[in-house]
């Protein structure tokens, strides 16, 4: 039998926070410059090899992030940079 003067601790009068409401979490936009610089590093890195300079993991991570970096730029910028890194791939996975 339950005790009557134990308190329910599933039960409060305080309103619940509305989660999906007004207040929002602030929306992380990283820096163009920074994603750029980030993008032409590994492409450089790629076009100043004679052979795939990475472990098929790092190739792997690669293909999936440098897409999705990409689009943090104008678009025409993400196109010319993800067809010049699709080519250097291409170019070093011929050899």
């Amino acid at each position: 039998m339950p005790r009557v003067d134990a308190p329910n601790l599933l039960e409060s009068d305080e309103a619940e926070p509305d989660l999906f409401g007004k207040e929002s979490a602030p929306t992380y936009r990283p820096d163009p410059d920074k994603v750029r610089a980030r993008l032409h590093r590994i492409l450089a890195e790629a076009r100043a090899a004679e052979a795939l300079p990475w472990k098929q993991s790092q190739v792997s991570l690669y293909q999936t992030i440098f897409p999705q970096l990409s689009l943090w730029l104008p678009n025409e910028e993400a196109a010319q940079l993800r067809l010049e890194f699709e080519s250097e791939l291409a170019r070093l996975d011929a050899i």
